[in-house]
């Protein structure tokens, strides 16, 4: 008889240790850590104190989660509440880069808004195309260029499509030129780095006529640590911040 046969007949026939109580108090079976033999009664102490031990350790994990999760909420109430008071754009591009290198300990951070600087195609694309944050291990495009002689050094990116979301142009005659020009409906009369963007837009059956899904500009992290961002990581705080960054500049574009 093989042993899964013995194992088979007693998963299937609990009541045969009813009928030989005895032979519970008579099985040894060897220690896990030693030569010597137990009882099955402790062998299933130790079983028991281990699955412990292991449910502790996913315990104290969870609780060390937490803390880190309530430490990033701090700080992503605390950057939100930079942004407040900036008056220009470029004073608030200035608070959001500055700030997030700070309050967040990114070794690198760019910014770029669309207004007035149309990014090449293919960045373009990429931006309208991401639904949420990206990370990988290396630059998309001519975006390391973004970070000037620091960049043969990175090796870890997080890019945060900014989006114009709904609403975005109501009171605001310059965000509903620009809302105009996606729609097509003639707003881009006069405005040539507008006209520019939407075209670079047809040329990628991009995000024209969907002023929701279009992309007003990216904001990268960058790192040298290549543990930094990677590309299994989790984004909801990425995410976030995207929101965050693009609700303080929509009223300025």
């Amino acid at each position: 008889m093989k042993a899964e046969d013995v194992a088979t007949f007693l998963q299937n026939n609990p009541q045969f240790f009813e009928h030989y109580a005895d032979m519970l108090a008579e099985i040894n079976l060897p220690h896990p850590h030693g030569g010597r033999t137990i009882s099955l009664a402790e062998r299933q102490m130790l079983t028991l104190r281990t699955n412990n031990k292991g449910l502790e350790k996913r315990l104290r994990e969870m609780v060390d989660y937490g803390k880190e999760n309530d430490t990033l909420q701090d700080k992503v109430h605390q950057f939100t509440l930079t942004l407040f008071g900036t008056r220009d754009l470029i004073a608030l591009q200035d608070a959001i880069t500055r700030n997030l290198r700070e309050i967040f300990s990114i070794p690198h951070v760019a910014l770029h808004v669309w207004k007035g600087l149309p990014p090449c195609t293919e960045v373009l694309a990429f931006a309208d195309r991401q639904q949420t944050p990206v990370c990988a291990h290396h630059a998309v495009h001519d975006t390391a260029g973004w970070f000037g002689e620091s960049a043969p050094h990175l090796k870890s990116f997080a890019y945060l499509p900014l989006r114009e979301g709904n609403g975005g142009a109501v009171g605001n005659p310059a965000a509903s030129s620009l809302r105009g020009l996606r729609e097509g409906n003639g707003g881009a009369v006069g405005n040539p780095a507008a006209s520019s963007l939407r075209g670079l837009r047809e040329g990628n059956g991009g995000a024209v006529g969907d002023p929701a899904a279009s992309s007003i500009g990216l904001l990268v992290f960058a790192s040298e640590d290549a543990q930094r961002f990677y590309p299994e990581m989790g984004t909801l705080f990425l995410q976030r911040t995207a929101e965050i960054v693009s609700a303080a500049l929509r009223p300025h574009l």
